[in-house]
Formats: structure tokens, C-alpha cells, sequence
């Protein structure tokens, strides 16, 4: 069973007061991450229309200015609301990460979003996410954003399995340090986009979780979000990482409304920022991601492996086996017939 959410706390990863009073500069320094992802740019080719992203958490508030007309009725796991109401705020600061339009600024914000009210309060109770997934799928999201993580669960994998399976991009937090010594579940699953936090330089955040199963990081320090009741917020983690990530995929699903989704990956983790240690490592995965190469680079198809398991750029793909020469084959072809030749014409002089 997953763990209760007093214990994957950090894997949620946004430290928020109650009742957040944030200063207008706040806001607008917690905005940072567009210059940093040059999503002014990235927006004059797409802006996430048509794709609607699952936001599996606390609920979303979608009387919130910036995400009027952004939240669709959703489903409320713990009680009898639609998904649009949010009493812990988490749930709403992802969302307005991904798609807000006001004050703060989603990374897609012509994207819809699906509220899946997983959980009521971060403290206690159990969480339903292998139902919300279940349920995300069923109700046409194409991008799931999973900003928590425990302990492996057998009904969740499958449930996210068939997600993958039904040509959903699932992206999930890797999780924080100290809590968190290895890449929490679900992100650690493969095919899931695990999501890494860098700062604002760029850097590998020191919160942030490393291991061999992180695809790819972006920023997840100091960022301002919506929060219920028309207020804001600043947070850091993760969490914060998983729903920009999320975002950028609603991008990529825009541009290539065809394109499926293991080739939507491969195309994030292709143009993806190289850091740290040269190709994929443990701290960054395939780099940090990179809007406007992800929505304009030309990357070659795959051939070599099937699509459903190329999530790399081209060169961490497996490379095709040597061929080998024809015209060897011929040679060996002709000295065979004419070895076999031989030998009959001695049979026959030998029984004359």
C-alpha cells in the first residue's frame, strides 16, 4: 500500500504555510523559471491547446483567477466534489504551474486541466492514486502529473502501465532529500518521465533526489504558484519540477498532436540540456529540459528499437547490429556450390 502522506511529505515537496501571504515581488520573483526555459519564445509555436493534463493531488481551486477557464470538472476520490476544490493549496499550485494565465504564468497555459482529488490533506489517510489514474485515462488526459510518491504499489503500477499503454505520458516527482534516499515510486517506474529540480543557475538542487531512474530536471526552487482563494504561494521541490515537466510535454502533445507518446519522451530527453556528467547521470537524467529545441528540433526517427522503449536521445538509444557484407556471402555461396561439385564428381570417378 502506499505510504500515508505524513510520511511522503517530502516527496510532495512544496513547503507552504496554511494561509501563504506573499508580497507582489514574491510573485513575480517566483516567476523566474520562464526566462529560464524562454517560454515567451516556445509560446509563439505552442502553448499546450488541445491537451488536457491530469493533475492527480489535492484537488485543484478552479475559482482561482489565474486558472479561469483552465480547470474542467474533474473527480474528487475523497468525497463528492468534481476536483475543483482544494484545501490544502498543493494541488492548485501544480496546476498553476502547468497552465495558469494571470499573475503567475503556467508553462502551457492553453492546456486544460483535470483535477483528480486524490487526497484531501498531505497528513494521514491513505491515497487512491491507482483509481485517479485509472480514472484520468478514462476521461482523455494525455499528460498525468503525479507530484507525490511512496512506497512500490502492485495496483498503481498497472494502473500507470495501462496509462502508458493507452498513449498517456506519465511524469512524476523523483523526490527530496533528507527523507528521500533513492527515486521514489512511481517515478522510478520505467517509461515514466522522473523528474529532477535544479535552481535557478541551473544546478542540481541539493533537495532534489538522484539516481539511475531520473529522465530529466527542471526548476523547482523558489517558484510562485496559485493557491485557493485567490492568493499565492512560493514553493521549492520536486513537486514543483513534475508539473513545469508536465507542461512542457502539453507543449510537445500541442505541436505534435500525431506524435505518440514514448516518441513525445524520446523528443524530451533529445533536446534536453546536457549536465554534469556527459549523456544521461544520475542528477539530471538526459539534462534540463529545454522548451524551444524540444518544439523545433528536427530528431531522427528511431529505428532500432521498438518506440515503446526509446526514451533517450539518439545516442544513449541501442545501435543497430554491423551488417555484415554482401559480397561475402556470395564468395562463400560460390565456393560452396563448387566444393560440392567436387566432391560428386570424385564420388562418381570413385565408383566407375
Amino acid at each position: 500500500m502506499r505510504v500515508p502522506f505524513a510520511a511522503a511529505l517530502a516527496l510532495m515537496v512544496t513547503l507552504m504555510a496554511a494561509e501563504p501571504v506573499v508580497a507582489v515581488d514574491e510573485v513575480s520573483d517566483g516567476q523566474w523559471y520562464h526566462q529560464f526555459l524562454n517560454t515567451v519564445q516556445a509560446h509563439q509555436i505552442s502553448k499546450g491547446e488541445g491537451v488536457t493534463v491530469a493533475v492527480i493531488d489535492s484537488g485543484v481551486d478552479g475559482n482561482h483567477p489565474d486558472l479561469a477557464g483552465s480547470v474542467l470538472p474533474g473527480t474528487d476520490l475523497t468525497g463528492h466534489s468534481d476536483g475543483r476544490i482544494d484545501v490544502d493549496g498543493h494541488g492548485t499550485a501544480m496546476a498553476s504551474l502547468i497552465a495558469a494565465h494571470g499573475r503567475v504564468r503556467g508553462v502551457a497555459p492553453a492546456a486544460k486541466i483535470l483535477p483528480v482529488r486524490a487526497f484531501a490533506k498531505r497528513q494521514g489517510g491513505k491515497s487512491k492514486f491507482a483509481v485517479g489514474v485509472r480514472w484520468a485515462v478514462a476521461n482523455g488526459a494525455k499528460v498525468i502529473s503525479i507530484s507525490a510518491g511512496g512506497e512500490d504499489d502492485l495496483l498503481e503500477q498497472q494502473e500507470i502501465q495501462a496509462a502508458m499503454a493507452a498513449d498517456v505520458v506519465v511524469v512524476a516527482a523523483a523526490g527530496n532529500r533528507p527523507d528521500d534516499a533513492s527515486v521514489a515510486f512511481p517515478a522510478a517506474m520505467p517509461g515514466v518521465v522522473a523528474a529532477a529540480a535544479v535552481d535557478k543557475d541551473g544546478n542540481h538542487a541539493e533537495f532534489s533526489v538522484s539516481g539511475p531512474q531520473v529522465v530529466v530536471a527542471a526548476p523547482g526552487v523558489s517558484t510562485s504558484g496559485a493557491y485557493p482563494g485567490g492568493k499565492y504561494q512560493t514553493g521549492y521541490g520536486t513537486s514543483d519540477a513534475t508539473a513545469i515537466t508536465a507542461g512542457a510535454v502539453a507543449l510537445i502533445r500541442a505541436r505534435f498532436p500525431q506524435m505518440k507518446a514514448p516518441e513525445v519522451v524520446r523528443r524530451l530527453t533529445a533536446t534536453a540540456i546536457d549536465k554534469g556528467t556527459p549523456g544521461r547521470d544520475p542528477d539530471y537524467g538526459f539534462g534540463v529540459i529545454n522548451l524551444v529545441g524540444a518544439l523545433t528540433a528536427e530528431i531522427p526517427a528511431a529505428t532500432s528499437a521498438p518506440a515503446a522503449t526509446v526514451t533517450g536521445p539518439p545516442s544513449a538509444r541501442p545501435s543497430e547490429p554491423d551488417r555484415f557484407p554482401w559480397w561475402i556471402l556470395v564468395l562463400v555461396g560460390v565456393a560452396v556450390v563448387a566444393i560440392a561439385t567436387g566432391v560428386v564428381i570424385l564420388a562418381r570417378r570413385r565408383s566407375v
